[in-house]
Formats: structure tokens, sequence, C-alpha cells
């Protein structure tokens, strides 16, 4: 699925160096948080969102919301151990071993930078609030990677088909858990390197239209050092909310080597209360690279003939 280095410099290309790389800026001492020229804490570069921290915090850490540090190595090194399993045969229900090898696999290594037992933040049980009935009535097209028949091409998801729209809001992947920040006095763009999903945020005061997007329509302005990105107009459902659902993400620079992301999800539809989830970003030194993903939308009528042989032979697929 990776192919080139190229996709940095299609984003470039695609809206003009002049108006997305941030001009060059002034010396900094290392424990200082790097400026752009215009004064605006500067968010470019790669940073790696990996994490082993979980999103909603394990009954076993119920009421500790900040662990220890022998407590997070223990939690580093039960991962690092479940995916040296990951090939085992004696092994054969642990997820994702049925679509995947290890070699494929890129959860990282470590939890975030102050050890928190999950990334939720809000509610203070870090996990998500309860969901409405409407929220649970919702259906919900898991694709491929569920269990229900495949009927017809519609039977398959937007991940099947390589378009989801990752990264709307950031949270670890197992793998492809990296993005790329260009900015502007006036705009924010987010290559994310899974499933190409990039995203372009005005830093304006500009008024929302009505159509609908994949990505949704992100607004962007300052409060202080830190960039609230305002995202609604969702066309398909991101995070499990609903498409009426508000985004609301916060990026803060706290040194020259991590970037604060925090989001928080208010979709009355789906949930009972709103909440936030907070990650360390990581600066990286690599580029990001072309996530080149086309098996879903090449592979639907495969697919659909192994559904009907499967039938006809009474095996169940592996999922």
């Amino acid at each position: 699925m990776l192919a080139s280095r190229n996709s940095a410099l299609i984003v470039i290309a695609a809206v003009g160096l002049g108006s997305i790389l941030a001009a060059p800026a002034a010396p900094q001492t290392s424990d200082e948080v790097p400026r752009t020229v215009w004064g605006a804490p500067d968010l470019g570069g790669v940073w790696d969102y990996r994490s082993v921290t979980p999103l909603e915090r394990p009954e076993q850490f119920a009421d500790k919301p900040v662990l220890t540090e022998e407590e997070a190595a223990a939690v580093e090194r039960e991962r690092a151990e479940w995916v040296e399993r990951i090939d085992a045969a004696e092994n054969p229900s642990i997820p994702g071993n049925d679509i995947h090898t290890r070699v494929f696999l890129d959860f990282g290594t470590e939890t975030v930078a102050d050890r928190r037992s999950s990334l939720i933040i809000d509610p203070p049980n870090g996990r998500r609030p309860p969901m409405t009935p409407e929220g649970e009535r919702r259906p919900r097209n898991a694709g491929s990677f569920g269990s229900h028949p495949l009927e017809s091409i519609e039977d398959f998801s937007l991940s099947d088909r390589c378009m989801a729209a990752l990264g709307v809001p950031l949270n670890p992947l197992p793998y492809n858990s990296y993005v790329q920040l260009f900015q502007t006095e006036d705009h924010l763009v987010m290559l994310v390197e899974m499933m190409h999903t990039t995203r372009f945020i005005p830093i304006v005061d500009r008024p929302r239209g009505t159509i609908r997007q994949r990505r949704g329509q992100s607004r962007g302005h300052w409060e202080g050092d830190t960039l609230v990105v305002e995202t609604t107009n969702f066309e398909h459902s991101v995070a499990g909310a609903s498409r009426d659902a508000v985004l609301i993400e916060r990026f803060r620079r706290t040194s020259p080597e991590i970037l604060e992301y925090e989001y928080t999800i208010d979709d009355p539809a789906t949930w009972t209360a709103s909440w936030t989830a907070l990650q360390t970003l990581r600066k990286h030194p690599q580029p990001i690279f072309e996530y080149a993903c086309h098996e879903g939308n090449y592979g639907l009528t495969n697919m659909l003939q192994i559904a009907r042989r499967l039938e006809e032979t009474g095996t169940q697929p592996g999922r």
C-alpha cells in the first residue's frame, strides 16, 4: 500500500507553493516553541500519532486517569508481546490475524506522553457517554470487516473502497498513523497518510456553505497560541457520530517535539453528552508515504463472487 514519497509534493502543487509553505521561522532556542515569521506557533511538519493508549479507559484502570511509570511500561510491554503473537498459529483468534500479518502492523510502542490510561479525558471516567436510542438504532456498515451478508456493492463500506475520511478526527490506527501539516497565515492543510485524506482548513472568518462533504466543512481561528478548528456538514458519519455532529479540534505546540491534539465531538443524535480526547503527537523525521490503496474498488466483483461461493459450500468467511 505504500508506494512513493510524492504525496506531500502533490498537495503543495495543488494549492501553490507560495500559499502553503510557511516562510522560514526565526532561529529558536532548544526549548522554545517554534514560531512562524508572522508570530504564530509553527504547526508544520510530519507528526506521529501512534500510541498504545486506548481511546477508552480499560476497566482495570477505572479509577486511574494517569498511570505510574511501571504501569505504563507494563501496558507497552503487553502490546509488544501481543504484536509478537500475531502470526503465531496458536493465536488464530487475535483480531486482525485474518487480514494482516505483523509486518503490516505499526501500532507504535509508547503510551501518550503524560501516561494517561485513555485518550478520552472527558467524561472523567475516560469512556464515551451512553448512546441515545437513536444512536443505538442507527445502522452501521462495517463492510467486509463486519458480519452481515455481502449481497451487493452497497454492502461494502468506504473503508473497503479505500475512500474513508480517516484522520477526521485523528485517532491511532493499526498502521500509517502519520500526518503532515502545512501552515500559512490563513490556511492549515492536513495530509493524513492513511487513505490519503487531505483537509484544507481556512483560518478566516468565512461563511459556510450548505453542501455536505466527506471530510465536512472546517473553519479555524486562533485562541491565543491554540488553533481551534470547527467542522460541520459531514456527508457521512465520522468516529461513529451522525452526519450532524460538530467536531472541535485544538492544536497546541507545547515543545519543539510535541504537538497536543485535542478534539471534542458534540452529537446529541448519537450520545447523551459530548466527549473529548487528547493526544500527544510526536515530531517525525521521515516523509509521508503515498497510500496507494485501490484493492476495494477493483475487487468488489471478486469479493461478491467469493461470498456466493462461500454460501454454496456453507463455509464461514474469516473476518
